[in-house]
């Protein structure tokens, strides 16, 4: 006889429903922005969580360049990345960036929070960052998500 009144549910591939979302960056802080996109991206937020397979959300993020960060940060912090070659190492301030590519500090920021393996890296192309209000997404009809809708 089966005692158990519910089964555990595992997604895969061919059971998730992913859905778009659009976020607004505009006055939010780095970090908090960056933690709920990953959480979002990842697929926490989600009663079918599954660790091994992408069931997370296609995020959308906007207006990159109105990003904040608390205190000095903006030009005290130091972003190192390498070009490869020997002595290339480059360090940057997150200014020096946002007045280059803005959407870099955003997906420089998610990229830390995702997992560092090919699961973290198929998450990570669910990830779309624009400077400005306007985005080619519309024909996935996302939904505008507050960043406080957003329960970790």
């Amino acid at each position: 006889m089966d005692t158990l009144s519910y089964k555990t549910v595992s997604a895969n591939k061919a059971t998730v429903r992913k859905e778009w979302i659009v976020i607004d960056a505009n006055d939010e802080i780095l970090g908090r922005l960056a933690s709920k996109v990953a959480y979002v991206l990842r697929g926490k937020h989600k009663t079918n969580f599954t660790p091994h397979v992408d069931c997370g959300d296609n995020v959308i993020v906007i207006n990159a360049e109105k990003i904040k960060l608390s205190g000095k940060k903006m030009e005290d912090r130091q972003i190192f990345r390498h070009t490869g070659h020997p002595g290339g190492q480059r360090i940057e301030s997150p200014a020096s960036m946002i007045a280059k590519k803005p959407a870099s500090v955003i997906e420089h920021a998610v990229r830390g929070m995702l997992p560092k393996n090919r699961l973290g890296s198929d998450l990570f192309r669910n990830l779309y960052v624009y400077a400005g209000e306007n985005h080619p997404h519309e024909a996935q009809q996302p939904k505008s998500v507050k960043l406080t809708d957003i329960k970790e």
